[in-house]
C-alpha cells in the first residue's frame, strides 16, 4: 500500500481573501472578490508565521481523505487543526484487513508472517476463551509502523501552510508527497507565499 491523498475540497475561498480586508474596513464587504482582493490578500498571506496577518487563512478550510502508515500519522497528529473526521479502525476491521496489502512494501516480510500467524491463531479461539483478551493487546500491539489507514480529516490553509514550510524537505517521502499536494489547491501558492521559496 501506498501513501496516498484523494476527495479533497476547499470550502470558503473567496469568503476567506474577502475577509483578509477586514481590518481597514469599517462595515463588512461581502461583495464578490476581485483582483484587489486576491492581491491584498497574496501579501497578507505570506507573511511570516506567527505575525497574525494570515489569519484569514483559517477560512479556507480543507477536506481531504488520507491513506498513510502508523509512523506517518504519529506525526501528522501533532498539528493542532487537522482533525480527524473519521477513520478506519483497527478494533473493527483489523482482521477484515489483508495485513500485507496494507501495509507499505519496506515493512519487514518476516514482521508481517509473524503477524498473520497471530491472527490466524486469534480467529481459532472460541469466543468463550478468556485468552481472547490478551491475545487481542498482542495482536494490536504487534501492528507494525508500516501498517497503513485511512482517515477524512479537514484542515485550513493556514495550517498546511505551516505543515508545508515545516515538512517540505522531510526526509519521509509521505511528507514529500502531501506537501506536492498542498501545491495543487486553488491558490495555496500564492496566498501562503511558498511560491516565493
Amino acid at each position: 500500500m501506498e501513501f496516498n491523498i484523494k476527495n479533497s475540497y476547499v470550502y470558503g475561498l473567496d469568503r476567506a481573501v474577502k475577509a483578509s480586508g477586514n481590518p481597514m474596513r469599517t462595515v463588512i464587504d461581502a461583495n464578490a472578490c476581485d483582483e484587489k482582493d486576491f492581491g491584498r490578500a497574496y501579501k497578507l498571506g505570506s507573511a511570516r508565521n506567527g505575525e497574525g496577518h494570515d489569519n484569514f487563512l483559517k477560512g479556507i478550510l480543507v477536506h481531504l481523505d488520507v491513506t498513510a502508515p502508523l509512523y506517518w500519522w504519529k506525526q501528522a497528529q501533532r498539528y493542532h487543526w487537522f482533525d480527524f473526521v473519521s477513520s478506519q479502525s483497527t478494533m473493527h476491521c483489523l482482521l477484515k484487513f489483508n495485513v500485507k496489502e496494507q501495509c507499505v512494501k519496506e515493512t519487514n516480510p518476516q514482521v508481517l508472517d509473524i503477524l498473520q500467524k497471530m491472527i490466524d491463531e486469534y480467529l481459532k479461539l472460541p469466543l468463550e476463551d478468556k485468552t481472547r483478551v490478551n491475545k487481542w493487546r498482542e495482536l494490536v500491539a504487534t501492528l507494525p509502523s508500516g501498517f497503513c489507514l485511512g482517515a477524512t480529516m479537514t484542515t485550513n490553509y493556514q495550517q498546511l501552510k505551516t505543515m508545508y514550510l515545516q515538512r517540505r524537505n522531510h526526509k519521509l517521502s509521505e511528507w514529500r508527497v502531501f506537501c506536492s499536494w498542498c501545491l495543487t489547491l486553488p491558490h495555496f501558492k500564492e496566498l501562503t507565499g511558498v511560491d516565493k521559496l
